[in-house]
């Protein structure tokens, strides 16, 4: 039995996705979370304010929840070509304790899936690059939904499977 995390970038459609993707792991034994960034409420990442602020609201809960994971599917719509700035501002904040930051980060298996207005292939691009970047075993396959697609189940359970292992 794994322990997974679904850290959603945004709530609505990509919550609704994030949900799933927890119900199918329940379904098949894991132990699993929701975790929805847009009620995350930190402040916007500055160098400025990471130097002056001794304790980010909602940050130590974060940290506790990801790292408690084994893995982890983020879930996030494509904004401009690339991540919604809830995931980006997270991964700003999460880096600011680099010993902390790696460890959280290096060696986990991360899964990563959108619900998006247009084609989503490009959040999906950038979430691979950024968590490659930041050491994690980004999986292979990935799940692509919109308004036209729904989320093929034997993709979402082949997904859990792969982070399970």
């Amino acid at each position: 039995m794994a322990k997974l995390l679904m850290i959603t970038a945004t709530s609505g459609s990509n919550r609704e996705l994030a949900d799933k993707f927890a119900e199918a792991a329940e379904g098949m034994g894991h132990d699993s979370d929701v975790l929805d960034l847009a009620e995350v409420d930190m402040p916007m990442f500055t160098v400025a304010r990471s130097k002056s602020l001794d304790v980010v609201p909602g940050m130590a809960e974060l940290k506790e929840k990801m790292q408690a994971a084994d893995s982890w599917v983020v879930v996030a719509p494509e904004y401009n070509g690339s991540m919604p700035p809830t995931l980006n501002n997270a991964l700003a904040w999460l880096s600011t304790d680099w010993q902390d930051f790696r460890a959280l980060f290096n060696r986990r298996k991360v899964g990563l899936a959108t619900h998006s207005g247009g084609g989503g292939a490009h959040v999906i691009m950038a979430m691979r690059q950024q968590f490659s970047y930041l050491g994690s075993i980004v999986i292979g396959r990935n799940l692509v939904s919109n308004k036209d697609k729904e989320a093929n189940p034997e993709t979402i359970e082949d997904m859990i499977q792969q982070l399970a292992e």
